[in-house]
């Protein structure tokens, strides 16, 4: 018999998240996840999305993948500190590390492993971390785990931040001190005022950690937000995934030959979990590849996000101030942001809602992810498909 006590917590709070509608159903693709998708038989534009390039059924990446599947086998077969270091992963991580710029590069499992993994290696209960409060649950939890104490930051406010690092290098409490932000911000669209940043880090001497999962592959032409800025040689971690414009699955942290031979021996997610595939790996070698050599696809990305931009706020919707082609459509009320997302989809639009606890009560939004690959008649399409159930739900006039 299972655990009465364990059943009644459930049902109970099961049926509270779907009373206050913040219930995420979970829709399931039959096909590729590109521009377009199925989902129950019904061909949907897909605007909800991270694959911003395009490249999660590029034949070029599944040609690669393949290959290297035949080489190397399905699975690494152990961890990368046993036997599971293949020379795909190695080449991968030379890859990276030549396109952020830096010595050196680690790739793991994902960009979540990253961040779990990546700051418990370096803070400690003896350290403080400034942490942006809009920052992804990755970092909020990779800080918890260091054990660190965590000082949150208000959002992209550098008063804030030169205030609370003044104050905790001045305490003499901590022997060492970070400051942690998303490179763009996935529910906004906006992005890290580097710049700004660093000049208050190397006041205080703060270690400068940037989660560039959202920048990678959109940012400095593709080379992400730090490049963006030409802080390359500021920035003591750059993370990023290999999940979402470069397509495949994974992530990296990039940084000096210390930082990565130090993450190697002491990141968990590393050292107790098995490899990438060589598929995966072999992917990613070949996205990094494409945008080494050509902006094709990112010029296109931002064309298209511009585009969309445009056309939203001719129509009369908050789409807040997003810097990025990132474009939340904000409603406002969770249970009319979710009902505004179902009516989407019935008439051909993909664009997931997004609710408490993701962003702050009252902030519900339907948020589009535009990409490389659209088409203009596709964008045309949604737009059409906006202003259609806009007006019905008195979202616009």
């Amino acid at each position: 018999m299972t655990s009465q006590k364990l059943n009644t917590f459930l049902e109970n709070n099961l049926q509270e998240l779907k009373d206050n509608g913040l219930y995420n159903e979970i829709d399931v693709l039959e096909g590729p996840n590109g521009p377009k998708i199925t989902i129950d038989g019904q061909k949907l534009i897909n605007m909800s999305s991270n694959n911003y390039l395009g490249f999660a059924n590029d034949e070029r990446l599944k040609a690669k993948a393949n290959e290297a599947t035949d080489i190397y086998g399905v699975g690494a077969g152990a961890v990368r500190t046993i036997n599971g270091t293949q020379a795909i992963h190695e080449e991968l991580e030379d890859k990276i590390a030549a396109f952020k710029h830096t010595e050196a590069a680690v790739a793991f499992q994902s960009g979540f492993n990253c961040n779990m993994g990546a700051i418990s290696a370096v803070m400690n209960k003896n350290d403080a971390i400034l942490s942006d409060e809009l920052n992804h649950a990755s970092i909020i939890d990779g800080c918890r785990l260091s054990g660190a104490k965590v000082i949150r930051v208000k959002h992209q406010d550098m008063d804030d931040l030169r205030a609370k690092a003044k104050e905790a290098v001045e305490s003499g409490q901590y022997e060492k001190i970070m400051y942690i932000t998303d490179g763009v911000f996935s529910m906004d669209g906006d992005v890290a005022k580097l710049p700004e940043i660093v000049e208050i880090a190397e006041e205080f001497d703060l270690i400068t950690y940037v989660d560039d999962a959202h920048g990678s592959g959109v940012m400095g032409k593709g080379a992400g937000t730090v490049k963006h800025f030409g802080l390359q040689d500021k920035i003591d971690f750059q993370m990023g995934t290999l999940s979402k414009a470069v397509g495949v699955v994974g992530g990296y942290v990039a940084g000096t030959q210390n930082l990565i031979d130090w993450l190697k021996v002491r990141a968990r997610p590393f050292l107790f979990s098995t490899s990438l595939t060589p598929g995966a790996s072999a992917a990613c070698i070949e996205a990094i590849d494409i945008m080494s050599n050509s902006t094709e696809e990112n010029e296109r990305l931002w064309e298209n996000g511009r585009y969309l931009k445009d056309g939203l706020k001719n129509l009369g919707f908050d789409i807040g101030n997003s810097e990025t082609p990132i474009t939340p459509c904000i409603i406002g009320e969770e249970k009319l942001t979710q009902t505004f997302s179902k009516r989407l989809t019935e008439e051909g639009v993909y664009a997931k809602s997004i609710v408490f606890p993701t962003v702050p009560r009252g902030t519900g939004r339907v948020r589009n992810m535009p990409s490389a690959a659209h088409t203009k008649e596709m964008l045309d399409q949604v737009l059409a498909t906006y202003e259609k159930v806009g007006k019905e739900l008195n979202v616009i006039k």
